[in-house]
């Protein structure tokens, strides 16, 4: 088992990374001993998972209840949210209670988001089982729901007790969402570390094919980089901006198509490309580099061009953006592989970067 702490005084939590984690009780143990749980996942994971994880916490626990919400991004909604609500309150449960995600990005953002304002705030617990949100959702304490107008415009920071990935989960993974978990991690190389990324290129047929070895080095690489940016900028003030990567022309796709036609890791493998391609018209990042990014997302299985809207209509949907200020979207860009930094953009460039990777 591989360990990484998110260094938040206080609130430092650790990232445990292996294989069986699911079972183990003694990881549990010292947080829900004596404390009433909800397991929250989804109709898709709870049957594969949600016992063997029962079985670990129902020793120690006061009781153990099980939350199954719809599948997919698109009832990433207040509705779905209140199906948590309501369970917690038939059940009584009190503000020692504990929530423990179980499921992909969107379990966990909604899980993380009702444990923030329950009873005005109870902890919970991360285990996650889609490679997304092991690398990334999972950590630093984002959770919040989707608006029509917007993708994860309601929400609020609540850190997590303890984040259990088992990459054993990967296991059952789709394709696809292996692939969209890909996205975050060559992310984590382009913004923070140029060998990382060098290692996610030489590592791709080794990871696409779920090695558990290559599975659990990249994982726990990737939540070193996430966990150093959010020990830095919890509420992304400053650096934790650069997250964002690829995720402004990424929010824009999903929110223009319907939540749930494109994964998230979809939408942000077409969004870097073009961010890529906007660093490289503005001067900051060579057409070697850019073509390099756009090859490793190609090789992961990702779409490398957005949908085929014209360019007002792309530029409406990301002024609906948590980094806009006042309508004007920011972007984060490459000023080398490795290194980000945020900034806004002449609309000129924006538009020659959407007619060239989204031609309308």
């Amino acid at each position: 088992m591989r360990e990484v702490v998110v260094p938040l005084a206080q609130r430092s939590y650790t990232i445990a990374i292996g294989e069986g984690l699911l079972d183990r009780r003694d990881l549990l143990a010292p947080i829900v001993a004596g404390r009433q749980v909800a397991i929250v996942s989804n109709v898709t994971v709870a049957p594969l998972y949600a016992a063997r994880l029962r079985a670990a916490l129902e020793p120690d626990a006061d009781c153990v209840i099980e939350v199954a919400l719809p599948d997919g991004e698109a009832h990433k909604h207040w509705g779905t949210l209140n199906a948590i609500f309501d369970a917690l309150l038939e059940h009584r449960f009190d503000r020692s209670a504990i929530l423990v995600a179980l499921g992909g990005g969107v379990v966990g953002d909604m899980t993380g988001f009702a444990a923030a304002v329950y009873q005005r705030g109870i902890d919970f617990i991360q285990v996650p089982t889609t490679l997304l949100a092991q690398v990334d959702s999972s950590v630093g304490g984002k959770t919040g729901i989707n608006h029509p107008l917007g993708k994860n415009m309601i929400g609020a920071f609540h850190q997590p007790r303890l984040v259990l990935a088992d990459v054993g989960c990967l296991a059952t993974l789709p394709e696809r969402e292996l692939s969209a978990g890909l996205a975050e991690v060559i992310k984590h190389g382009a913004i923070a570390d140029a060998a990382y990324l060098d290692a996610v290129e030489r590592a791709l047929p080794a990871l696409l094919a779920r090695d558990p070895g290559a599975l659990a080095d990249t994982v726990a690489r990737s939540c070193e980089i996430k966990a150093g940016v959010v020990g830095s900028d919890e509420r992304e003030s400053g650096l934790r901006a650069i997250l964002n990567f690829g995720h402004t022309f990424g929010h824009a796709i999903e929110a223009g198509l319907g939540y749930g036609e494109w994964l998230h890791g979809e939408a942000v493998g077409a969004g870097m490309v073009m961010a890529a391609d906007l660093s490289r018209r503005l001067g900051l990042l060579d057409a070697a580099a850019a073509g390099r990014l756009r090859d490793a997302i190609a090789a992961a299985g990702l779409p490398v061009r957005g949908p085929a809207w014209p360019a007002d209509r792309y530029v409406e949907l990301m002024s609906v953006d948590k980094k806009a200020e006042r309508g004007t979207p920011r972007f984060v860009l490459l000023e080398g592989l490795g290194r980000a930094c945020v900034r806004r953009a002449p609309d000129d460039a924006v538009r020659e970067t959407l007619a060239a990777c989204a031609p309308g």
